[in-house]
C-alpha cells in the first residue's frame, strides 16, 4: 500500500477559509478516487496560512483490472446493429464476441471487455488539475500574465508551489507529474517566511510534519490552537492572572500564524474605566487578542498577543509596538463612550427612521413602534409589567446609532443596557434591553427576567413573521435572516422559563402590527409559522435526547400551539412506555389497530364510518369484553379528566389499567364473530380503545 501527500503552497489563506478548503480538498479529492475504485485507509487534510494539505494513507499502487460483460444484439440483427456493437466494444470481428442463449428472446452476442486497471500515480495526475480549476473557494483571484484571461487559472491568492509524491512508505515516492498554472508538481516544500524560508525536499507525511516543524511550520492546526492556549494560559498566570478564553477567537487566531509565538502586552490602567466588553472588543476586533483579567474577575490591563516569529528580543518589540496600537484603539473606544453618553437614548430614537430594517418590512424605527405595541400585549402572557415591556421595546434599538455600536455592531444590546443605566432607567429595563437580543445560539443564555422575555418575544415573532409574510423563509441550508435561530429562541424562551405563550396568537398579533399589503394572506402566513416551529421544536427535543418516534406521537394530535404541553406529554409518554404497563399496553392498542385498519379496509366506506360510533352495552356477551368495557369507560373518562388540567402523568397511569382487560380480551374473545351485530359491537370496542388511547398520543406513530 502506498501513500498519496499532497501540499499547495500560496502567498495567504485567510483564517476564515481555512478549515472549509481543508474539507473541500479531502471531499473532492477522496471522491474522484472513489469513482475510480481506489480507496485509502485514512485521509486527514491540514491548512496554515500559507499551505493546503492533504494527507491519504493506504491507497492501493494500481487500480484493479476489471471484466466486463457488454451485451449485443440477436444474431439475426441487421449488419448495422452489429457494427455498431463491434465498434462500440472494441471489437475487430464478430468471431470475437460470444453467443448467449435465450430461449425465449432468441440467442445474442455478448462482448467480453477486459479493462486493466491503471496505475494510482497515473489517476492522481489525472483528476488534480481538474479538481484544482473547479476549487469551490469563497473568493479567487488571477494573478500575472493570466490575470488579463477570464478563464485563466484562479486560487485564493497567488499559487507559488505544488508538492504532490506517491509511494510505499519503506521507498522513496515517485512525484505525482502534473501542471497547473504553469506550476509543474514536485516534491519541493518551504517553510516559515521569515525563519526557515529555504526549499525542503519531502520524502513521505511522517518527515514532511518533522521537517515543517523545523523549519518554523506547525501543521496542524488543532496543534497551533492547543499552543496558543497552553502557552497564554501560562504566561498569565505567571502574571498571576487568568486568561479570559474565547474559541472564536483562537480558532481566528491559529489560522494567522504557522509558528505561533505568545506574548504579553499592557496598557494604561486608567482605561480600565471602561466598560469591559468595550474593551474586550477593542483589544479582540483590531489586535486579534485575548484579554487577560484578575482572579477576582475584574479585567486586567494587559493582554495576551500572539506572534508568528520567535524574535531576537524575546517579543519585546512586537509586544510594546501591539500595545501602542491598543491604547490607540482603547482612546478610540473612551471618545466614543464618552461621546454617546450625552444622548440620551430616547433622543436617539428619530435616527431609526432613518435604518433599513429591510426594503420590504420598513425602518428600525417603524420596527420599534410594532415591538412597543407586541411587547405590550405578550406581558401579561409572561408576568412582566406592560408598560415596563413597553419601555424597554422602544428603547431597545436605540443604541443602534450610537458611536459605540457603530464601531463594535457586537455590542448592539449591551450598550444600550450601559447607556440606560447612566440616564437612570430602572435595572429591568437596562437589562430587557441587553437580554432581548438572546438567546442567539444553543449555548447562549436565556433571559428570566419577565420584561426581558417579554420584549426578546417580540422582538423575535416580529422578525419570523415579517419574513414569512414577505416570502422569505429558508430554503434548505439557506437562512440569511436567521430565521431558525429566532425560533428555536422562542422555543428555549418559552420552555426554559415554563411558560404557556399560544404560538399563533402571539403570531397573529405580531402579524397584525404590520402594515403589508392586501395581498398577503394573515391565515396562510400564520399555517406556515405554526409548521416552522413545528419542526424547530422536533429538532430542539430531538437535540435534548428525546424519541423522534414519541415526538411524532404527540404531534399528530394536532395541537402544536403550546410548546410546554407539547414536551410534558412527550415526556409523560417516554416515562409511561418504559414501564411494563406502558409497554404491554402499546402492544395491545397494535393488536386492536391492525384489526381495526384489516377490517376499515375491506369494508366499504360507509361500514368503515360506522365502526367510530360507540359499542353497545347491551350486546357485550363475554365476561372478557364487559370488563374491558366497562374498565375503558373509567379510563377513558379519567384520563380525559387528567388531560383536562393538563396532568398527563395521570392520563398515562389511567390507560395502565387498562393492560391487563385488554390482555384477557384478546386471550379469550374472537373479534370476528360470525355473528355481524356481535362482530360490528366488538369493533367499536376496539376502536374505543384507540379513541382513548389517541387522546394522549398517536400511538401508531410509536416505534418498537
Amino acid at each position: 500500500m502506498s501513500d498519496f501527500l499532497l501540499e499547495l503552497f500560496c502567498e495567504e489563506i485567510p483564517a476564515r477559509m481555512q478549515a472549509q478548503a481543508a474539507d473541500d480538498l479531502k471531499r473532492l479529492v477522496t471522491d474522484a478516487l472513489a469513482e475510480r475504485d481506489l480507496f485509502g485507509e485514512s485521509a486527514g487534510a491540514f491548512a496554515t496560512p500559507r499551505r493546503l494539505a492533504l494527507h491519504i494513507a493506504g491507497l492501493p499502487a494500481r487500480q484493479r483490472d476489471r471484466r466486463e460483460l457488454k451485451k449485443g444484439p440477436r444474431l439475426d440483427a441487421p449488419a448495422a446493429a452489429i457494427q455498431g456493437f463491434l465498434k462500440s466494444a472494441g471489437l475487430s470481428s464478430i468471431e470475437e464476441a460470444r453467443v448467449e442463449k435465450d430461449p425465449k428472446k432468441g440467442d445474442f452476442y455478448v462482448a467480453i471487455i477486459e479493462k486493466p486497471g491503471r496505475d494510482t500515480a497515473e489517476v492522481l495526475a489525472e483528476i488534480m488539475p481538474a479538481i484544482l480549476e473547479s476549487f469551490p473557494w469563497p473568493k479567487a483571484m488571477r494573478w500575472g500574465a493570466g490575470s488579463v484571461r477570464t478563464d485563466s487559472f484562479r486560487w485564493v491568492r497567488p499559487l507559488h508551489a505544488i508538492l504532490a509524491t506517491f509511494g510505499p512508505e519503506t521507498e522513496d515516492p515517485d512525484i505525482v507529474r502534473f501542471s497547473i498554472a504553469g506550476i509543474e508538481a514536485g516534491n519541493l516544500t518551504y517553510g516559515h517566511r521569515f525563519m526557515a524560508p529555504d526549499e525542503i525536499r519531502v520524502r513521505r507525511f511522517d518527515d514532511y510534519v518533522s521537517a515543517l516543524d523545523k523549519a518554523k511550520v506547525v501543521l496542524d492546526p488543532e496543534r497551533r490552537k492547543n499552543i496558543i492556549l497552553h502557552d497564554a494560559r501560562n504566561l498569565a498566570h505567571a502574571q498571576g492572572l487568568e486568561l479570559v478564553e474565547d474559541e472564536a477567537l483562537l480558532e481566528e487566531v491559529a489560522g494567522l500564524v504557522e509558528w505561533p509565538v505568545v506574548l504579553i502586552g499592557s496598557f494604561d490602567e486608567a482605561f480600565l474605566k471602561l466598560p469591559p466588553e468595550v474593551i474586550r472588543a477593542a483589544i479582540r476586533v483590531h489586535q486579534k487578542s485575548f484579554v487577560l483579567r484578575e482572579a477576582g474577575g475584574a479585567l486586567a490591563n494587559k493582554f495576551a498577543l500572539v506572534a508568528n516569529i520567535a524574535a531576537p528580543d524575546g517579543g519585546a518589540a512586537i509586544a510594546a509596538g501591539n500595545a501602542r496600537v491598543v491604547r490607540a484603539r482603547l482612546s478610540d473606544a473612551q471618545f466614543f463612550y464618552e461621546t454617546d453618553l450625552h444622548v440620551k437614548l430616547e433622543d436617539r430614537l428619530p435616527k431609526l427612521d432613518g435604518i433599513v430594517f429591510h426594503e420590504k418590512l420598513g425602518s428600525q424605527g417603524a420596527r420599534v413602534e410594532r415591538l412597543v405595541a407586541l411587547a405590550r400585549e405578550l406581558a401579561p402572557l409572561v408576568g412582566a409589567d406592560a408598560n415596563a415591556a413597553a419601555r424597554a421595546a422602544q428603547l431597545s434599538k436605540a443604541d443602534l446609532t450610537s458611536e459605540m455600536v457603530g464601531e463594535f455592531p457586537e455590542l448592539q444590546g449591551l450598550m444600550g443596557r450601559y447607556y440606560a443605566l447612566t440616564q437612570g432607567e430602572p435595572q429591568m429595563i437596562a437589562g430587557a434591553i441587553e437580554d432581548h437580543y438572546r438567546p442567539q445560539g444553543p449555548s447562549d443564555r436565556v433571559p428570566g427576567e419577565p420584561v426581558a422575555i417579554a420584549v426578546a418575544l417580540a422582538d423575535k415573532f416580529d422578525t419570523l413573521v415579517g419574513f414569512f409574510a414577505i416570502d422569505e423563509k429558508p430554503t434548505g441550508s439557506k437562512d440569511p435572516y436567521a430565521l431558525r435561530r429566532a425560533a428555536l429562541g422562542i422555543v428555549r424562551l418559552v420552555l426554559e422559563n415554563e411558560m404557556r405563550v399560544p404560538i399563533l396568537l402571539a403570531a397573529s398579533r405580531a402579524f397584525g402590527n404590520y402594515r403589508l399589503a392586501a395581498s398577503v394572506a394573515a391565515p396562510e402566513v400564520m399555517a406556515q409559522v405554526l409548521g416552522f416551529f413545528a419542526d424547530r421544536l422536533k429538532v430542539y427535543l430531538r437535540e435534548k435526547g428525546s424519541r423522534h418516534d414519541l415526538i411524532d406521537a404527540v404531534f399528530a394530535l394536532g395541537d402544536q400551539d403550546d410548546l410546554l404541553m407539547i414536551v410534558r406529554r412527550v415526556e409523560a409518554l417516554g416515562r409511561f412506555l418504559e414501564t411494563e404497563d406502558g409497554g404491554n399496553l402499546l402492544v395491545g392498542y397494535r393488536r386492536a389497530a391492525n384489526i381495526l385498519r384489516a377490517e376499515e379496509k375491506k369494508a366499504g366506506a360507509e361500514e368503515a364510518l360506522s365502526y367510530g360510533a360507540p359499542f353497545l352495552p347491551e350486546r357485550l356477551v363475554a365476561p372478557e369484553e364487559k370488563a374491558l368495557a366497562s374498565a375503558l369507560q373509567r379510563a377513558a373518562a379519567e384520563a380525559h379528566a387528567a388531560i383536562a388540567r393538563e396532568d398527563f402523568e395521570a392520563a398515562m397511569q389511567a390507560l395502565s389499567h387498562l393492560r391487563g382487560p385488554v390482555d384477557a380480551f384478546f386471550d379469550r374473545v374472537t373479534v370476528n364473530a360470525e355473528d355481524a351485530d356481535l362482530r360490528l359491537n366488538r369493533l367499536r370496542l376496539l376502536n374505543g380503545l384507540r379513541d382513548a388511547t389517541h387522546r394522549v398520543a398517536d400511538f401508531s406513530k410509536i416505534a418498537g
